[in-house]
């Protein structure tokens, strides 16, 4: 069988040009949420597959690589069911690993939890321009803590990050639980809830009109469309739609939702460290149905789609330990974020420069090992010094090292 030279489809190898700028980006990310209190932590690529089909991933539950028993378990030939072969399978996010991480570890680690999570995540799903069967996800999470400084926090640690790669970007923030009331309010039944707001997720793409058709093919009451289709019409043209939506909703919209939203926008604002935008959206849903309250998402000028996203997911560990614990993240699209520095031309800011010696082929080990001595020198100064075999062909070398960002050419010759 011939050997295949292609990675497997939906994956993708990473250039050295690329690489540099995501180990750069990874290290902005853990220096600046460091800054915040963040903690590294990891979970396993593999989950237990009755926690990846818990019903709380939404649409990505259909998405998973699942991985069938090893050894004298797997019994294929006797098998009726896909349980019966099948135990486990490659994540699809980081929130629900780092429920079950905190599920099981809960006594070793401090309350509230700040926790920052960098890894691998696979959906399988169709593979596109910019999506991947294999990708990177970057979390931050505070596990324990109920007040409102959780987003306060996530918001300010993730737009800091963000205000040293981008100078314009806008988070856009809402509320599952004023999605709830606005739908409560205009007389919908509670189990077409979630079938109401996936379809409200598409206003970016449909509209208002869309929406309100989508409603009624759906065979919703036409009262009931009028009334929700009027909330956000009003909506429009309202400088302080949280105040307006307090009072429009009254008994359905709990005053404390309100507020907590009001004093988490307020904050972000007072203590900006960065150029950015703060929005209220009614129309922001997360597909997600593991949220319960705050929710949010970043978008960027000439860039469709969210850059990152999160929330308030207060019942999920609670899954696991029976007892629930309030608990809020941030997930920014990291290869979103790699992808649009890459359309930008995006340079990695140097420490040091980087020169590189190139040593022509047969050089006596006399001469070699002055010229490495000479290059752990410069190292030590600082500088990133590459020590490679001038190729025949030098000038097509060079050219290819200077797209990596040398500087610098020192050529050796034995002569």
């Amino acid at each position: 069988m011939a050997m295949v030279k292609k990675p497997v489809t939906g994956m993708k190898d990473i250039l050295p040009v690329e690489m540099q700028i995501r180990d750069y980006v990874i290290g902005l990310i853990k220096e600046t949420y460091k800054g915040f209190g963040f903690t590294s932590i990891e979970t396993p690529c593999v989950e237990h597959i009755e926690n990846l089909c818990s019903n709380q991933g939404g649409d990505n539950e259909k998405l998973i690589f699942k991985i069938l028993k090893r050894g004298e378990k797997l019994n294929v030939e006797a098998a009726t069911t896909e349980e019966e072969v099948v135990d486990s399978g490659l994540r699809y996010d980081l929130t629900l690993p780092l429920s079950r991480y905190y599920s099981n570890n809960a006594n070793q680690l401090p309350s509230p939890f700040k926790a920052l999570q960098i890894g691998s995540v696979f959906r399988a799903e169709r593979p596109q321009k910019g999506r991947f069967r294999q990708f990177t996800q970057c979390d931050i999470d505070i596990l324990g803590d109920a007040s409102v400084l959780a987003e306060i926090e996530l918001i300010t640690a993730t737009t800091t990050l963000l205000g040293k790669l981008f100078s314009k970007f806008t988070i856009r923030i809402n509320d599952r639980r004023i999605l709830r009331a606005m739908a409560d309010y205009s007389g919908f039944p509670e189990e077409s809830y979630e079938k109401i707001f996936i379809i409200l997720d598409k206003m970016d793409k449909i509209g208002l009109d869309g929406v309100k058709s989508e409603l009624e093919e759906s065979g919703f009451a036409s009262e009931s469309i009028e009334k929700y289709v009027e909330l956000f019409t009003l909506l429009e043209n309202e400088e302080k739609p949280v105040a307006f939506l307090r009072e429009k909703l009254g008994s359905f919209l709990d005053d404390e939702t309100a507020t907590s939203l009001e004093t988490i926008m307020d904050s972000v604002n007072a203590t900006k460290a960065c150029d950015f935008g703060l929005v209220f959206d009614p129309t922001l849903v997360r597909g997600m149905s593991y949220y319960t309250g705050t929710i949010f998402e970043i978008s960027m000028p000439g860039f469709s789609g969210s850059v990152g996203g999160g929330g308030r997911y207060d019942k999920m560990i609670g899954k696991f330990t029976g007892k629930e614990t309030c608990a809020c993240g941030f997930s920014i699209g990291f290869e979103r974020i790699i992808s649009i520095l890459l359309d930008q031309n995006f340079k990695v800011p140097q420490a040091g420069s980087k020169v590189a010696y190139l040593i022509e082929k047969k050089m006596p080990n006399d001469k070699l090992c002055e010229i490495l001595k000479q290059a752990a020198k410069e190292r030590a100064t600082g500088k990133q010094i590459l020590v490679v075999t001038m190729n025949k062909n030098k000038k097509f070398q060079k050219e290819q090292l200077t797209k990596e960002g040398y500087e610098e050419f020192v050529e050796f010759f034995n002569r």
